[in-house]
């Protein structure tokens, strides 16, 4: 019998909940601390999902029995906790994006390869059924050579419905910080790594009103760009396109993802889901739209699965799929498009990664 691995969580805010209620699910992992920086919230946490400890975070990063470490707090704290956990000899997982900065990315890595430790960074999307279906249907030729990509996240805001929205209008937040890093793991699943970007990128309204019913009325400063429309070229050769945006106020019908091949397209669902639906369309002039069966495991709300991956990887000595390499890759990508659009100019990605190995079938 494989030894189960013993993770604790650092940040019991709102996303905590489904982790808790996933992780807890899996055999081979076993939460075995919830830590906040207030005490009363992880011991609720503790409570609520049967967690035998609830404590300081430098308790929890001292407790030896503790082989991962969930970061599960704001992005500004991001680097701070995955540091302090590796220099405590911990594996971590970290909600996205890897760092707020390219240096703390580049920092947790480093530090991790001197350490021989494994980095795991959300999101884990890319691992559903609805990702690993559509890369199934690229990798056995459904659509030919890829040779195209587009790809939009069309809101309006959200100060809509956040209590505290606040902090997603901060440097190192808007569209493309928040919701980027989902659309830029599934396209290098199903495409691999990225060459290089470029970005026009807009404030479009300085100041925000809340309207979610606690703090409705309240006013917010916008300190970071809410429209960006990037391109991306890959090193496989496709070309694609990424808009996210904050400033959509009358809603959008454009797609998720739809990836072009050289014998037809392929409808990829939302990224932000691990499920469905998944459409083909081939060329011809009377093809039709055909949604296709989901033929991988994990279609329900399965955030989690990245650290199971990461838990079995540490038992079997391969490698883990939403690794610390994509997760700068990520982060390379976010602030390249920002870079390009200031300076008027295409960005050339420095770091690199692999694509990751495809999903098995069935799912574990």
């Amino acid at each position: 019998m494989v030894k189960k691995v013993k993770a604790g969580i650092v940040g019991c805010g709102v996303i905590s909940g489904i982790y808790l209620k996933n992780c807890s699910s899996f055999d081979l992992l076993e939460i075995a601390a919830v830590a906040d920086i207030d005490l009363e919230r992880a011991q609720a946490k503790a409570q609520e999902f049967g967690v035998p400890k609830a404590c300081s975070v430098e308790e929890l990063l001292q407790d030896p029995e503790i082989e991962i470490v969930i970061n599960l707090t704001i992005p500004a704290a991001h680097a701070e906790i995955c540091l302090a956990a590796l220099e405590a000899g911990k594996h971590v997982y970290t909600e996205k994006p890897l760092a707020v900065n390219m240096e703390d990315g580049k920092r947790i890595l480093e530090l991790a390869n001197r350490k021989a430790l494994r980095v795991g960074v959300a999101p884990d999307t890319v691992l559903g059924g609805g990702i690993q279906t559509s890369r199934k249907l690229i990798d056995d030729g459904w659509i030919g050579t890829p040779v195209a990509a587009t790809a939009f996240m069309m809101s309006g805001g959200p100060e809509r419905w956040h209590p505290n929205p606040e902090f997603l209008y901060e440097i190192g937040a808007g569209p493309m910080f928040d919701m980027g890093p989902y659309y830029l793991s599934a396209f290098i699943t199903l495409l691999g790594p990225i060459h290089r970007v470029t970005a026009s990128a807009a404030i479009s309204f300085p100041e925000r009103t809340i309207t979610s019913e606690a703090r409705y009325g309240q006013k917010i400063k916008v300190q970071t760009p809410t429209h960006i429309a990037g391109v991306l070229d890959f090193v496989s050769g496709p070309i694609a396109t990424l808009i996210t945006s904050f400033d959509i106020k009358g809603g959008s019908n454009l797609p998720r993802i739809e990836i072009y091949g050289s014998k037809g397209t392929l409808s990829v669902p939302d990224p932000n889901t691990f499920g469905g639906p998944v459409r083909i369309r081939l060329a011809g002039n009377d093809a039709e739209w055909k949604e296709v069966p989901i033929v991988h495991g994990h279609t329900e709300n399965s955030r989690g699965l990245g650290i199971l991956d990461m838990a079995r990887a540490i038992r079997t000595g391969e490698p883990h799929r939403a690794n610390g390499e994509i997760g700068y890759q990520v982060l390379e990508a976010l602030h390249g498009f920002h870079i390009a659009s200031s300076e008027n100019k295409h960005y050339i990605m420095q770091g690199t990664c692999e694509r990751p190995p495809a999903m098995p079938i069935p799912a574990f």
